[in-house]
Parts: C-alpha cells; structure tokens; sequence
C-alpha cells in the first residue's frame, strides 16, 4: 500500500487566551495584527451628540478613550485633535502639539503619518479609505446619505489654533448654540470652503449646534491621536 503525502494544514484558533490573531501579509506590507495592538489613529464613530459641545478639551479626551477603550486599545494617552482660543480671540492650544510625536496607524494597521510635521504636509496617508473609525469602518463623506465629511478641529492647515475676527471657536468645545462656528476638515477630502481637499481645516461650521452640523455635512465627529501616554 501506498502511502501518500499530505500537505499540513495550519489551523488559527481565533480566540487563544482571549487574544485575536490575524495573519500579517507575507511580504511585511505594514499590516496590523490586531487593532488592539498598532491603532493609534482613528475618527470617531460618533460624537457625544450635543454638536460642538464636547464638554471641553478633557471631555472630549475622554470620548477618545472611551471609544477607544471599548476595542480593547484603551490607555494609550488618547487625545483629541481639537485647538482652542483665549477670550481676546488668539490662539491658546494647538491641536498639533496635543497629539504626540508619532507614528501614527490606523485601525488596520495603515501608516498614516510618521510625525507632526509629516500629518500637516501632503506626504500624510489622509484618505476617506484611510481615516477610519476605532471600528475598522469608513465614515460617509460627500456625496453619501447622509454626508458627515466635516470634522471638528479648531485648527489651521498646520494645526495651530484658527482665530479669526468674531469667530469663537464654539466656546471652546462648550457650545451647542445654533450661533458661532469652529473650524472643520473634509476627511474626505474634497467638498467647498476656503480649503476643500484639506483634512483638518476646510472652512468654518455654520453654528455649534448638532443640527447645525448636520445641515452642512457633519455630525460632531473628530480625530483621536495616541500620544504614547
């Protein structure tokens, strides 16, 4: 009789002492081997729902982790992508130098910038299929139903604080008034205002209230940076 030879099968449990394994690319192309273990980066999946009132920078920290938290990455120094203004209308925390040093992937395990001053130059990996939630998934952009391309940040195209004659930065994350604006990005990329293509600094929000947001394309969604904490 003969005997034939039978290649061996590799069996992946998928849950071995309560971690997910997921298989890497062979030819190490940067993929991540669970979220849990490289996301640094993400978009929020929701907002706390009270338009541009996210209780202030802590507040809106603490989404962060908490978002961050429930997919097992908590405890990372997440932090919110958000600058503020003092009373006189100048800048007092910019949001580039709240978010670490980098690098920074997202929650496939994707590059998407190596450092501060890579994230604010056109050298950034800054996509729609790029930005994604702490979940894995895409958030709706223009020309989705609904368009939630307009993200939070406060900030200038190098990530200092926007200021600007009369504008109040939607009392610096404390405000749902359907009065004063903040500054946004299109995640997407592409869409209107002074800097359409821009990701964190497109144009101004009209009003601080969720529907507010909402009738010009968002949904009180910001970006969370690991700061290595």
């Amino acid at each position: 009789m003969k005997i034939k030879a039978i290649a061996p099968t590799i069996v992946l449990a998928g849950a071995v002492m309560g971690t997910t394994w997921a298989c890497s690319g062979a030819e190490g192309d940067g993929a991540a081997d669970t979220p849990q273990e490289t996301m640094t980066f993400f978009i929020t999946s929701a907002g706390p729902g009270d338009g541009a009132n996210l209780g202030g920078l802590d507040g809106a920290d603490a989404h962060c982790e908490t978002l961050a938290a429930a997919q097992g990455a908590g405890g990372r120094g997440w932090m919110a992508y958000l600058s503020t203004i003092n009373d006189d209308g100048s800048a007092a925390v910019n949001a580039r130098d709240r978010i670490g040093r980098g690098p920074w992937h997202n929650h496939g395990g994707v590059l998407v910038a190596n450092n501060v001053d890579e994230l604010h130059s056109d050298a950034a990996n800054l996509t729609k299929e790029t930005i994604l939630t702490e979940m894995g998934d895409m958030v709706n952009g223009r020309g989705d139903d609904p368009n939630m391309h307009d993200i939070l940040t406060g900030s200038n195209l190098d990530g200092t604080a926007y200021t600007g004659d009369g504008y109040d930065n939607c009392g610096n994350w404390t405000s749902n008034s359907a009065e004063g604006s903040a500054a946004v990005g299109h995640h997407d990329r592409t869409g209107g205002g002074q800097n359409p293509t821009s990701w964190n600094s497109a144009h101004g929000s009209r009003g601080c209230g969720q529907e507010n947001l909402q009738g010009t394309g968002g949904n009180g969604f910001f970006y969370c940076f690991a700061t290595g904490g």
